[in-house]
């Protein structure tokens, strides 16, 4: 049932106007953050002030848009259909011919992101673009949903497969295709690799790493952020390299650490755009000390 409900509200924002949906989707933000819990809050507000040493009441205007934009984001993505259509007047891309260059010789690439902006419309919009781009995923719990947001992905060019499926993402990645990973969110400490982040130990994923070296393919990071024609400019940056010194350890934490440094030099120019209410150091607050993280609680 739920599907059929999310086809209907789909077609209903797609026979809108864009300035209406934008509209609405503010309204349905700005309710998402009253309702989101007092704790969950704390921590994003507490987050905001520790990455970017601002002060209680900016940290707090952060954190809320960083919540707000969550709502515009969601009628983006029922209107798939619409947008699918008129790409150039929701996304401009810059830098694509970087991202094709490193195509050219067939090897495929990796292509780094994070939680900013809307992500989901940045990999629709690379595929879109013509790149063959496989988008990593997270399985939704609601099969219903996991159906209905697959869809639409697909439905704008994009291969999807599911985390677990990493076989499958090599022999795409062996096939010249370029396999989209998100790179701003804590994992289990088992594979994750402790970094520095916003000056902070933080446990980071070291997949696009790891995974570019085993096939000697470049890693290019790229973000959107939401620009002043009321739409959104995808930026895609210079090919990051693997050394391969014989030491996969080191070689791993040295690019992964690269990445994040890229990421964190984004979100820190774009603050509001960031996913905040994500508990970024929750698996490894216990291990360091207070002064690390006083700005946490």
């Amino acid at each position: 049932m739920l599907y059929y409900v999310l086809q209907a509200i789909s077609a209903l924002a797609c026979a809108m106007p864009r300035s209406l949906c934008d509209f609405l989707g503010r309204v349905l933000g700005n309710f998402a953050w009253l309702v989101v819990p007092s704790k969950r809050k704390k921590m994003a507000v507490g987050q905001v002030k520790m990455c970017l040493g601002v002060d209680e009441a900016e940290a707090v205007r952060i954190a809320k848009a960083s919540t707000v934009r969550f709502g515009p984001m969601l009628f983006e993505v029922l209107r798939f259909p619409v947008i699918k259509k008129h790409a150039a007047d929701y996304v401009r891309i810059e830098g694509l011919e970087k991202l094709q260059q490193s195509l050219s010789d067939g090897q495929g690439a990796i292509l780094a992101t994070a939680h900013t902006d809307n992500w989901e419309l940045f990999g629709g919009a690379l595929a879109m673009a013509g790149i063959p781009l496989v988008g990593v995923a997270m399985k939704q719990k609601n099969s219903a949903a996991d159906r209905f947001i697959n869809e639409y992905r697909t439905m704008i060019g994009m291969h999807i497969t599911y985390k677990t499926g990493v076989r499958e993402m090599f022999a795409m990645l062996q096939k010249g295709w370029v396999i989209g990973l998100i790179m701003d969110q804590d994992t289990n400490r088992h594979d994750g690799v402790v970094l520095n982040f916003f000056g902070r130990p933080t446990n980071c994923t070291p997949g696009a790493a790891s995974m570019a070296r085993f096939r000697n393919v470049p890693i290019i990071p790229a973000f959107m952020h939401q620009d002043e024609r009321g739409g959104h400019t995808l930026v895609v940056h210079d090919p990051i390299y693997v050394d391969n010194t014989g030491d996969k350890r080191e070689d791993i934490r040295r690019t992964t650490q690269v990445i994040n440094d890229v990421i964190e030099a984004h979100v820190r120019k774009y603050p509001e755009e960031w996913f905040w209410l994500h508990d970024r150091w929750k698996s490894v607050r216990e291990d360091f000390s207070e002064s690390d993280y006083r700005h946490y609680e």
